[in-house]
């Protein structure tokens, strides 16, 4: 019922959108510019639209999370070894006794250091997830060795014509491509004072997780997106234009320092049509607002708000991502991608997070050293297309 009356009230929102961008259209035609106060109006507009956008993603993530939540009460109970498990990190984190935390996890890395449980692993990784749009887009791997290689075919077999008693000679024989995705090693150091761990009525655990996964989910996006790859995932934005292997392909606007309405159909028209049935629009929230206002030769929105609550806003037919780590529209930028992350890009994630217990180096604090391993890298060159102001 909630996300109904979201949902309304973003289609009034567009309406009132599209009545004052209208108007503002006529002034410039008029008189070459709009009144600054229809301007900042439909600015307020725009920005109001994104805004509920906004509140309808957040009250999914929501729900969302109260299920699981929900699944897991009604769950059955947890396994002993997981319990033992809960009580060591516990113990590990507020006063550091010497524990075989590795030997309790059966799932967890075990080549040394102190392992988080199960549970906060997941807590992690899940809140990564709902801040990082990446996570729900592109493909994601748990590996146990230092890499990912992923075999590509794009290359045929030889074939040819011949008479019934000609000779037959041989064809080429279809090669394979490698890429290799590494991980990375990112980090986070929390801290707090001991009378805080000694004294603390709130869940440790949680507030510790909490923290890593705020400073993990933010840095690992911007890696995903535009990482040159040294010491840190190589992002969608750092690959070298073209149409080869190794290569993203980059489309023009046509125009030196702005998108054109016509470079958005070229970008869709570049990507291959088995990509497109799962192809979105990724670009910043201001990339966003500035294309609600384009029109096609019948005066209609290119831009149409998600109306049915399960749906994002979509630009001629494609969903529209809101990726705030992209670039803004400015002069050789390449402020919008388009094509079907999952096949295009690959998250990898290397098993076991660890965090170490620091209370010498920064009394009266206590400093948890946390580690995680990451990679990521395009896996199919052809899934992506990226859109280059330029002309």
């Amino acid at each position: 019922m909630e996300i109904q009356k979201l949902v309304g009230e973003l289609q009034n929102a567009f309406a009132e959108f599209k009545s004052a961008n209208d108007a503002r259209l006529k002034e410039i035609e008029k008189k070459g510019y709009a009144p600054a106060d229809l301007e900042e109006k439909v600015n307020k507009i725009n920005e109001a639209l994104s805004a509920k956008e906004a509140e309808i993603s957040a009250l999914k993530t929501a729900m969302a999370r109260t299920a699981t939540s929900t699944q897991k009460q009604d769950g059955k109970q947890k396994e002993e070894k997981e319990l033992k498990y809960e009580a060591a990190i516990k113990q590990y984190i507020r006063r550091g006794y010497e524990v075989e935390l590795k030997a309790l996890s059966s799932d967890s890395d075990q080549d040394g250091g102190y392992l988080v449980t199960p549970e906060m692993s997941g807590e992690i990784i899940t809140k990564i997830y709902e801040t990082s749009e990446m996570r729900a887009h592109a493909s994601q791997q748990t590996i146990g060795t230092s890499s990912l290689e992923i075999l590509q075919d794009l290359d045929e077999a030889g074939a040819g014509w011949v008479g019934e008693v000609e000779p037959r000679t041989e064809t080429s024989t279809p090669q394979f491509n490698m890429i290799e995705i590494p991980v990375h090693e990112i980090y986070a150091e929390p801290k707090a004072t001991q009378r805080f761990l000694d004294d603390a009525s709130i869940n440790v655990e949680s507030w510790l997780s909490g923290k890593v996964a705020d400073k993990f989910a933010r840095t690992e996006n911007t890696a995903f997106v535009a990482g040159d790859g040294v010491k840190k995932p190589k992002g969608f934005l750092s690959y070298a234009a073209g149409t080869s292997f190794g290569q993203v392909e980059q489309v023009v606007t046509g125009n030196a320092s702005a998108i054109l309405p016509d470079s958005l159909i070229n970008l869709i028209y570049s990507l291959k049509s088995p990509y497109k049935a799962n192809a979105k629009f990724f670009m910043k929230r201001g990339t966003i607002k500035d294309l609600r206002k384009f029109k096609d030769l019948e005066n209609r929105y290119l831009w149409a708000p998600g109306l049915d609550g399960n749906t994002a806003g979509s630009i001629l037919g494609y969903d529209v991502i809101e990726f705030n780590d992209m670039p803004d529209v400015a002069a050789n930028a390449l402020p919008v991608a388009f094509g079907d992350m999952r096949q295009g890009y690959q998250i990898v994630d290397r098993i076991g997070i660890r965090v170490l217990r620091d209370p010498f180096t920064s009394k009266p604090f206590v400093k948890f050293y946390t580690t995680k391993r990451v990679g990521g890298g395009v896996k199919n060159f052809e899934a992506l297309k990226l859109l280059k102001v330029s002309v």
